[in-house]
């Protein structure tokens, strides 16, 4: 991914242009996120059981790092398109884009701090004195992350919607492509506000969309596109 990215466009992060320097630097920041996420393919899914997540604390811990740095990336790499749009001349679809990012990045980082430290060390506490009913305030804490992730989830979707909906106007993007990002977009904003007991087969595709991860997907083609740009420029 890292030999394709650069061959593609990415090895124009050198060029003396600033505008394509730029251009390249964005693509690279939206592209990294799943270039390190890929990780996870070797690493299989995280534990169903407490004592498989404390056995694995450290994998786990890696895992939600590794998100973390992905959600970094892909802020600062929507804070440089924002500015590529806007001297393309368009100040409000990348404005609100960003915006939305830069909301949605803080509750996600949060999530993934939630999931992988103050979980894994709750279950080491709970496997160690052998707890078999969860203290009181477990509940509503998992309630007010649950509410956080569908939160992060729907302004990410939010905000690819508003990039794209900006890269069709400054005809960065071909108006077919980015009518694709916005149709994709608003339909992960529908389903995963759906409640997870809705018949099938809304059920599975509203959780799918609403992992976390999935919804970086998006900004990752943005990134594809905008390194192909670059080469064909």
């Amino acid at each position: 991914m890292v030999t394709a990215a650069w061959s593609l466009g990415g090895h124009q992060f050198k060029s003396s242009n600033r505008s394509i320097k730029q251009q390249a630097a964005a693509a690279l920041l939206l592209f990294i996120p799943w270039l390190l996420f890929s990780i996870f393919a070797g690493m299989g899914p995280p534990p169903a059981t407490l004592q498989g997540w404390v056995n694995t604390a450290a994998e786990q811990q890696i895992r939600f790092t590794i998100l973390i740095v992905g959600g970094i990336s892909l802020v600062l790499g929507s804070a440089l398109l924002k500015v590529k749009l806007q001297a393309a001349g368009e100040n409000l679809y990348s404005v609100m884009a960003s915006a939305a990012i830069n909301l949605a990045v803080p509750l996600f980082i949060i999530n993934m701090a939630f999931w992988g430290y103050f979980l894994t060390d709750a279950f080491r506490v709970f496997v160690q004195l052998n707890v078999s009913k969860r203290p009181d305030l477990y509940g509503p804490i998992k309630s007010l992350f649950y509410v956080i992730s569908i939160a992060e989830v729907l302004l990410m979707y939010l905000g690819t919607v508003f990039f794209a909906v900006s890269l069709k106007i400054t005809g960065l993007f071909n108006p077919v492509t980015c009518r694709y990002y916005i149709f994709f977009g608003l339909a992960g904003m529908v389903l995963v506000v759906l409640p997870p007991n809705w018949p099938e087969p809304f059920g599975t595709v509203g959780y799918l969309v609403a992992i976390p991860a999935i919804s970086f997907i998006m900004p990752y083609l943005i990134g594809v596109h905008l390194l192909k740009k670059i080469k064909t420029t």
